[in-house]
């Protein structure tokens, strides 16, 4: 009798040793899907060409660069006039703007005034210049644009937020300082 109890009392150590393994190693019930807004192609495109018709109302020549909420180059234009360097540096603006959710402007002159942030134009990614800027419904940040060319930091965020206040009013931010 004390054989047949043995292997009877070692199956069922193992079945339990077995549930309370896999009851561990299960995974955890997965999060909700995220539901973020995003800047659409459509949106990247509109804001693209009224940032380029305001900066030529001013008689000025630029690059407009969208990014969406991950960085991701979603439209670009540039005139003919201007120099191709100015691409690389509107998407690089419009990505930094993105990715500190701050105007560039603001964030270039914030460095220079602080020593503790002055060390983040050595992070290859982000360009300290002004002509970048959030693009933000509600408290989210959508994505940024950001304009090269035009003639200097202030002239190359005029023509962004100009564009910004026509294409999404609600979502116009103040001038830097």
């Amino acid at each position: 009798m004390l054989l047949r109890t043995v292997p009877l009392t070692l199956t069922a150590f193992a079945l339990c040793a077995c549930a309370a393994t896999s009851a561990l190693a299960a995974p955890p019930a997965p999060a909700p899907i995220a539901h973020q807004p995003n800047v659409s192609l459509a949106l990247a495109n509109a804001l693209v060409h009224a940032t380029l018709a305001a900066c030529h109302a001013e008689g000025r020549s630029a690059v407009a660069a969208v990014v969406d909420r991950g960085g991701n180059l979603i439209a670009v234009q540039r005139d003919d006039s201007v120099g191709p360097h100015n691409t690389e540096a509107a998407q690089r603006k419009a990505f930094t703007a993105l990715s500190t959710k701050t105007p560039t402007r603001l964030l270039a002159t914030n460095a220079r005034a602080n020593p503790d942030a002055h060390n983040l134009n050595t992070i290859g990614s982000l360009l300290l210049i002004g002509g970048g800027v959030p693009l933000t419904v509600g408290k989210d940040v959508i994505g940024a644009i950001g304009v090269g060319g035009a003639g200097g930091a202030a002239q190359d965020e005029a023509c962004a937020l100009q564009a910004i206040a026509q294409v999404m009013p609600s979502a116009a931010p103040a001038p830097a300082p």
